[in-house]
């Protein structure tokens, strides 16, 4: 049974990746976690809260979250009626990143699915504030699915590496048996100035292999110091379905996705981006 959880802020982004990942995972049985937390809400408008006690204010917010997720729930039936899947609703007073968290240890979450912009849609970043905060602070797959992008089969995928970092079985598992029923083609980049693998790199490399054996695999090597810019090119040349990367402290997504500079960059992303981690989860 795969299990997913897919955060909600009832905009029009969000409900794009629910169809997305509905759509994705339509051959799997499957728990899906749809999710709205509303303590952002309860302390957004400063005016009603003069007015109202906080308790009468939160009370109003459950509501309405409870009510927005009943609708979201019978238009996911609509386009969906899948009886491979099942929907349970989350509705709490809580922070998005801690509710997340919380969600994944205590029900074992495979991937979490989000847009990767909300209701706000900021036209100057690659990923909005919320979206950010769960690739970079919850210990889950994350997969961003770009506002509007409409569901395409997941054919062509992108890997780059180093073959440095660790890598988990559990999510090159994930991987292999979210886009085996696609026969989708992995190609596993490597930007650098050398062809040479070391030991470790060569372990890491075989290890790969191993674990997506269920899917064809290229192995490429780009000479190039702009790993960046190689990423982008690749992605436009090779028509690239999916963008995976596996996130670890002090890599190169972090950086990519975590400094100041982000806006600054190139790689301006319009297709899913699926982020692994390599980090423990944090036990109850």
């Amino acid at each position: 049974m795969r299990k997913i959880l897919i955060p909600t802020d009832f905009s029009e982004n969000a409900m794009n990746a629910i169809e997305f990942a509905v759509e994705l995972f339509k051959y799997e049985r499957s728990d899906f976690y749809i999710m709205h937390t509303y303590q952002d809400d309860i302390y957004a408008d400063k005016v009603l809260l003069d007015k109202e006690s906080v308790e009468k204010v939160t009370m109003q917010a459950s509501e309405a979250s409870l009510k927005k997720l009943s609708s979201t729930l019978s238009k996911i039936k609509a386009f969906s009626p899948n009886p491979r899947h099942n929907y349970k609703l989350v509705s709490t007073n809580n922070l998005l990143i801690d509710e997340a968290d919380k969600v994944v240890i205590k029900h074992n979450i495979d991937i979490i699915i989000m847009g990767t912009k909300g209701i706000t849609n900021s036209k100057k970043r690659i990923f909005g504030t919320n979206t950010l905060q769960v690739l970079k602070y919850v210990q889950c797959p994350v997969l961003a699915i770009p506002a509007n992008y409409k569901y395409t089969q997941p054919k062509h995928i992108l890997f780059p590496t180093n073959y440095i970092i660790p890598y988990k079985r559990r999510e090159l598992k994930l991987l292999c048996e979210m886009v085996s029923p696609y026969r989708a083609v992995i190609d596993m980049l490597y930007v650098s100035k050398s062809e040479k693998l070391s030991r470790r790199q060569e372990d890491n490399k075989a290890f790969i292999k191993e674990e997506l054996c269920k899917n064809s695999i290229n192995f490429k090597i780009v000479k190039s110091r702009n790993i960046i810019n190689s990423i982008y090119k690749y992605i436009k040349e090779n028509y690239i379905d999916m963008l995976v990367m596996v996130n670890t402290r002090q890599s190169f997504l972090e950086s990519l996705l975590f400094k100041p500079t982000i806006d600054e960059l190139s790689l301006y992303l319009d297709i899913p981006f699926l982020v692994l981690q390599n980090m423990r989860r944090n036990q109850f």
